[in-house]
């Protein structure tokens, strides 16, 4: 198995790329996502769904399923929710050192939250670079991802076979997803050496900023 990564400045379009993906015929096992939370996107949405009998209603009937329907919400405002939620309907809140909230979903986030078990004071950060080294990136890639989710930004993660990873990576960058290469360079101009669990999140403020350097 292959793994296409990219990181979107934009969590809508982030979203729109796993829609596309989905409908693509890249199954939702395949498929997952890490995104900053800082501006609080995704809580902003809670509830509307279920008020309105959407899609994502309550499944187990207990309330465990609100988190879904925030991100539904979020997805259906990018006019990008189709007749099934697929991965997105996974999506839960984390909160990660180095990293801030989070909302994250699929088997990167598992993978990241399973290295965290334990280190929840300090070394849960270095669960995502764990989880995107283990996915196959180097180590200078996985810095660069996970810098860029503290910078405010959304990662998209899919495993391929060989066969399909063309396809999946042209479906990411037609959204506006970055590789590491490109994101590193500009990061490295401005100074930065490495991805750091234990420097503080970065405010909304500063991703803010950040957002608009690659407008």
């Amino acid at each position: 198995m292959a793994t296409s990564t990219r990181l979107f400045d934009s969590h809508t379009d982030a979203l729109q790329a796993v829609s596309d993906l989905e409908a693509a015929g890249v199954h939702p096992d395949k498929i997952s996502i890490v995104s900053n939370n800082s501006d609080g996107w995704h809580a902003g949405h809670h509830h509307s769904e279920k008020a309105r009998g959407g899609p994502l209603g309550d499944r187990n009937g207990d309330g465990e399923n609100d988190v879904a329907e925030g991100a539904g919400k979020g997805a259906a405002t990018g006019g990008v929710l189709g007749a099934g939620a697929g991965v997105l309907a996974g999506l839960g809140m984390l909160a990660i050192p180095g990293l801030g909230p989070v909302v994250a979903a699929g088997w990167l986030a598992s993978t990241a939250a399973g290295a965290a078990v334990g280190a929840v004071a300090g070394g849960a950060a270095g669960g995502l670079l764990g989880a995107l080294k283990e996915a196959g990136h180097s180590d200078e890639d996985a810095h660069v991802y996970a810098e860029g989710v503290r910078r405010g930004g959304t990662l998209v993660s899919v495993r391929t076979s060989e066969a399909d990873h063309t396809r999946v990576e042209t479906i990411l960058n037609a959204r506006r997803g970055f590789d590491a290469v490109s994101r590193g360079a500009a990061y490295r101009e401005a100074g930065w050496s490495k991805f750091d669990p234990d420097a503080p999140a970065y405010t909304s403020e500063q991703i803010a900023r950040e957002r608009t350097l690659y407008r």
